[in-house]
């Protein structure tokens, strides 16, 4: 009977924790990350009798965790991509919305602008048209420097948003870290598994996945080590080490995420992918960064292809005219490791020839190199970067000096801060040059059928562009100018002198004449306005195949394109994470049905097992008044 009895104890026991560990999952059902506990029951080793082995009863032998490693890992990986994609929709969206918006996109403002040109071009004498083309211009401009203000302020959202980042991260690992402390403390206490604190470190290793992708390796005692970017640990063991932000060595406003190991700082930007951290440093670097570039390039190649138009033509007071829009140069930026005094100045020559790249100038200790900035190719320079021969490369003359040490850099940036160096130049009505500065005549006692186009300026610069030039036919096929020379005469074939350019047609008899002069008081004169008009759509970009118009609408095109894509991956992604977090619940979450029917099942066996205790107990007590007898 002894035996009986404490047969019966191990089952009360027994059965009193399996109603420990169902309560306990009742009471953890709506807990995020909890997953279901199972109580394993195990019979007791048996004892030798005369008559074969008889059973002591039962134990619990441990509380098992019903959680699937792989669908964990699974649901890990799925979070970091859908926090990815959620970052970069969120912030691809608001790039999208300003560029494409009637309300903020520079297209209507260009549009509105270029009609004011129009107009002054239909009525070249108008004041109040060259006071509307004014305000305009001013429009354009502001509104150009709205969006370049408003992506500056979207940086300053990432460089933000990087801390917020940093800080969650940190904080997690250093969570993560004490976590597994008391998983290896707890296992070696008991032998048995701590299964609520294994959840709550699963969930934060989900957390910390949401923001940057990460690797874990399960050790021996229990704990699991981290580690983000190229391979470097976040969590080894009870420690944890620390990101940090730091500015970039050419751009100070421009942060980048460090890995910090003692006193040395490693930027990790290139290695870091997925999750909030993924989605902030390719969207920057995929999408801001060529935004930006590309709305500089847009309003360097209009203002200068306008500033070299307008300074081709005429003004109302007879005056050549100059720059219509004021325009700064690329932006040069040295780097904070610079040892020496070494100096760079970039100007813009050609925007046909710019390649939509920013470029590292390196100096090696004895000669300058140029790279693109992201890939690191090597780019070709020509000259030998003084002021009277400097380095051309890709549409961009850069003039070196100063005392550079070997291995200083220089961040070249074409494009990307032109829209805040750009206002227009012109405030007086009058000085808007719509006309063209020479015009042509025949003589009036030619006798031949060769007749003169209307001058074009290919050279404003020229000194003599406003002396009169007198063509005059020595024979059928030769030409004096000015009394001087004699040119051979092709009909058709263009004729420069003096920075303009005619074309003469036709038979001319000697002495026939053809004048070139300036043309003062052609204030009616609207050949330079036409041409002006023609900015908005004329090849400039990309060796001159690609109009402002059209550059500015592949940005928006790109922009929606990549949006678009963004969103629907996202979609695609939700749905993925949801289907496994439901898989995932379908194994390791608490279904109450279930630990209804669990609490009733180890209730009544519970009972049962106390009914056996009560009958061992009138047993003995049957026992005891026999022996009394």
């Amino acid at each position: 009977m002894p035996d009986l009895l404490s047969t019966s104890v191990t089952g009360m026991l027994a059965f009193q924790r399996g109603l420990d560990v169902t309560s306990h999952n009742i009471a953890n059902a709506s807990t995020p990350g909890y997953s279901r506990q199972v109580a394993e029951f195990s019979t007791l080793p048996g004892q030798g009798t005369g008559s074969g082995f008889v059973g002591s009863g039962v134990q619990v032998t441990t509380i098992r965790r019903t959680y699937d490693e792989l669908l964990g890992l699974q649901l890990q990986n799925a979070t970091t991509s859908r926090a990815r994609l959620d970052m970069l929709d969120s912030l691809s969206a608001q790039i999208d919305g300003l560029l494409s918006s009637p309300d903020t996109g520079l297209s209507p403002a260009m549009q509105r602008f270029f009609d004011s040109v129009q107009d002054v071009a239909n009525d070249p004498a108008s004041l109040s048209a060259r006071q509307a083309m004014l305000g305009e211009a001013d429009g354009f401009v502001q509104r150009l420097k709205g969006i370049d203000t408003r992506l500056g302020d979207i940086e300053t959202e990432v460089n933000g948003r990087l801390r917020e980042a940093v800080n969650d991260i940190n904080r997690l690992a250093q969570s993560i870290a004490e976590a597994n402390d008391q998983i290896v403390l707890a296992e070696g206490r008991t032998g048995q598994p701590p299964n609520d604190l294994l959840d709550q470190r699963d969930l934060l290793l989900r957390e910390l996945a949401a923001q940057v992708s990460i690797s874990t390796v399960p050790q021996d005692d229990g704990s699991i080590n981290v580690f983000v970017g190229s391979g470097q640990t976040l969590v080894i063991g009870a420690e944890s080490r620390s990101l940090g932000i730091g500015s970039n060595r050419f751009d100070p406003t421009r942060l980048e995420i460090v890995y910090r190991s003692g006193s040395v700082d490693t930027p990790l930007d290139t290695g870091l992918t997925g999750g909030a951290v993924g989605g902030l440093l390719e969207f920057r670097s995929g999408l801001l960064d060529p935004a930006r570039r590309t709305l500089g390039e847009t309003a360097q190649a209009l203002t200068a292809e306008f500033n070299r138009q307008h300074s081709s033509g005429m003004d109302l007071r007879g005056a050549l005219g100059g720059d219509f829009f004021a325009m700064s140069a690329p932006t040069i930026l040295p780097s904070s490791a610079n040892g020496g005094a070494g100096t760079v100045a970039t100007t813009l020559t050609d925007v046909g020839a710019l390649t939509g790249a920013d470029y590292i100038l390196s100096y090696d200790g004895a000669n300058y190199s140029l790279r693109e900035f992201d890939s690191g190719q090597a780019v070709v320079m020509s000259g030998t970067g003084t002021a009277l021969d400097p380095f051309v490369a890709n549409g961009l003359s850069i003039v070196v000096g100063g005392a550079p040490a070997a291995g200083d850099e220089f961040a070249i940036l074409p494009s990307r801060d032109a829209p805040a160096g750009i206002d227009v130049a012109v405030t007086d009505v009058q000085a808007i040059a719509m006309a063209a500065p020479t015009r042509t005549a025949e003589g009036t006692s030619n006798i031949g059928d060769a007749t003169i186009s209307p001058s074009v300026v290919v050279d404003p610069a020229d000194p003599n562009l406003l002396t009169t030039s007198l063509i005059e036919f020595t024979g059928p096929n030769t030409y004096s100018i000015n009394g001087a020379g004699a040119f051979a005469y092709v009909s058709g074939d263009p004729i420069v002198i003096n920075g303009s350019e005619v074309t003469i047609t036709g038979v001319p008899e000697i002495g026939d004449q053809f004048t070139i002069e300036a043309n003062i008081g052609g204030s009616g004169d609207n050949r330079n306005g036409l041409l002006l008009s023609e900015i908005q759509t004329r090849g400039i970009l990309d060796g001159g195949s690609v109009g402002v118009a059209e550059n500015y609408s592949r940005l928006i095109a790109d922009v929606g394109g990549a949006s678009s894509q963004v969103q629907a991956s996202l979609d695609a992604q939700d749905v993925i994470v949801q289907n496994l977090e439901a898989t995932l619940a379908s194994k390791s979450g608490v279904n109450l049905d279930e630990e209804a029917a669990r609490l009733i099942q180890y209730q009544q066996a519970y009972q049962a097992v106390a009914q056996v205790v009560a009958i061992t107990s009138t047993l003995f007590d049957t026992l005891i008044n026999a022996v009394r007898r």
